[in-house]
């Protein structure tokens, strides 16, 4: 790097942070329980961290997974990944089982970086994977077979590495079978990475421009924080969701910081508690799901009263589809601060919508951009008029994913050039996008996707179960819920007492989140000829006499 950077080579090279460190050294960049860092020092240890990685033999394209709760090294190991050329992967620290130790593996990581809050799972993917790991380290305490996160870091050269490279990210996402899968593309080379803008003010970037510069985000996730321009000397982001999940990170850390524009990170999200953060450090931007939004409005009106709201001017919802009269009920608490969109992490253009385009087509999640070339088909891939119900289908991006190592699945997810998350939904006459339901195959509860046969994979295990549907059902604050409608075995009979127990029985085998609430018994299940269960006639039957199936 030159001794003053421009901000195209920073982009092109994965060093805006450090272009962000130079501008304004002392400005904030990350708030926590778990400590707090200047852009300068955020920065410094990026580059430490990076320099751990080179000296442990690790070269470009070479992946590094990390299993982190909200704390500034989740921030550390990310910027040192996208400056070394390196691919990362953040690992859901809500898994169970082995799962968080087959994604290291899977992933192909050299280095791991694991949460002392994480240790259990952490020591086992450590010795699942022992081999291939050249580098395993321990943040925010010690854990068996790791060395110290901290003394790693701060032995190395705090300066900018000189020869900077643009590294990538690769985000797991379960499947309806069997492993969560990668979603991989191949790292875009520096070299031919797009450079920023010139019109751009070198001392206040837009929000959209450097974060599609460093192929940080979707076009979703530009457009979505484009529509109110960032001001990185004054404004500031919450971060209300786990940083391993896609949309926290694009638009609570990624995209902010790209702006020069500083984030706190919540340790576990509590209503009351956001509004403290809001009114303590004056946030201008965050990003939620509509449970939050059920769970703050069910606060008491003189609670959401004590606080001072008023810097809030970008309030980004997605992930799960809102209740009308929640999103309107948050309106007319904050003003016309909500934004909305409906996006892929397998990428695709997405929809996005503004609050005064909601307030006149309530229920909408927006439009796409014009060449994003969505489409709604029917079953037998006809493309339907506006109107009609059907299919959603993204068009895929040049650049297309795939599920790493996974050819089968990869092909399985397209319809020629055009891929699902399979709801459906139809467009309106201005070509607006209405929701109106959802592939049985996937529950979203609380902005989390279930996918069912995970949880009858395990309830299957039991002995006094001879089949099970999981399917989702209507949940007023968190969208949906986990219900198992179960087949016992002959012999055996339902009771609340079995139902309790096949509740227990799958938390022991899944996260928590994924286990049923409740749990039905029905003397047989509905099956096609072919003898497959007929999962979208058991869901059905729970959404009846409602206008919308999701």
């Amino acid at each position: 790097m030159s001794e003053r950077m421009d901000l195209a080579t920073a982009v092109r090279s994965g060093m805006l942070l450090a272009y962000h460190a130079e501008q304004a050294p002392e400005r904030p960049a990350v708030n926590s329980r778990f400590g707090d860092r200047s852009f300068a020092e955020l920065n410094a240890r990026a580059n430490q961290l990076a320099r751990v990685f080179r000296r442990a033999g690790l070269v470009p394209d070479d992946a590094v997974a990390m299993l982190l709760v909200n704390r500034p090294e989740f921030l550390e190991i990310y910027y040192a990944c996208q400056r070394s050329g390196l691919r990362v992967t953040p690992i859901n620290w809500h898994l169970t089982g082995d799962n968080a130790s087959y994604i290291v593996g899977n992933c192909e990581a050299k280095a791991f970086i694991a949460d002392v809050r994480c240790s259990v799972p952490a020591i086992e993917a450590l010795q699942d994977n022992r081999s291939a790991l050249t580098v395993a380290l321990a943040a925010g305490g010690a854990i068996e077979g790791f060395d110290n996160y901290d003394d790693a870091v701060e032995a190395e050269d705090a300066a900018n590495l000189e020869d900077a490279s643009a590294g990538s990210q690769m985000l797991y996402t379960s499947g309806t079978t069997g492993r969560p899968k990668g979603v991989f593309r191949p790292r875009v080379p520096t070299a031919t990475q797009p450079s920023m803008p010139a019109s751009t003010p070198s001392s206040a970037p837009s929000g959209p421009a450097p974060a599609a510069a460093a192929n940080a985000a979707s076009d979703t996730a530009n457009r979505s924080v484009g529509a109110a321009a960032w001001n990185a000397a004054t404004d500031r982001v919450l971060c209300t969701g786990p940083a391993y999940h896609a949309a926290p990170l694009a638009f609570n850390i990624v995209l902010p910081l790209s702006a020069g524009v500083g984030t706190v990170l919540m340790d576990k999200w509590d209503p009351q508690e956001t509004l403290r953060l809001i009114e303590k450090h004056r946030i201008t931007h965050t990003h939620m799901v509509a449970t939050m939004f059920h769970r703050l409005l069910a606060l008491p009106k003189e609670t959401r009263d004590e606080y001072d709201l008023s810097s809030l001017r970008y309030v980004l919802h997605g992930a799960a589809p809102c209740p009308v009269h929640v999103k309107q009920a948050m309106m007319d608490w904050l003003g016309p601060v909500i934004y909305e969109y409906y996006a892929a992490t397998e990428g695709g253009g997405g929809y996005f919508v503004g609050p005064k385009e909601w307030l006149e087509r309530p229920g909408t999640v927006g439009k796409a951009p014009p060449t994003a070339d969505n489409r709604i088909f029917d079953d037998d891939g006809n493309e339907l008029p506006q109107g009609e119900v059907g299919t959603i289908y993204f068009r895929a991006p040049a650049a297309r994913f795939e599920y790493f190592k996974d050819r089968e699945k990869t092909a399985g997810s397209y319809r020629g050039d055009y891929f699902t998350l399979g709801d459906m939904g139809y467009f309106d006459a201005d070509g607006y996008l209405f929701l109106t339901g959802r592939s049985a195959e996937t529950i979203i509860s609380g902005g989390v996707n279930i996918y069912p046969q995970e949880t009858d994979d395990v309830l299957l295990k039991h002995p006094a179960v001879a089949d099970v549907c999981t399917v989702g059902v209507p949940n007023e604050e968190w969208g949906e819920e986990v219900k198992s409608v179960v087949q016992l075995k002959d012999g055996v009979s339902g009771s609340v007492d079995l139902e309790m127990e096949l509740i227990e029985f799958a938390k022991q085998g899944l996260p928590s989140f994924k286990a049923p609430r409740t749990v039905a018994f029905v003397d047989e299940l509905p099956r096609l000829p072919s003898g497959k269960i007929q999962r979208r006639v058991v869901r059905e039957s729970y959404w009846a006499g409602r206008d919308r199936q999701i």
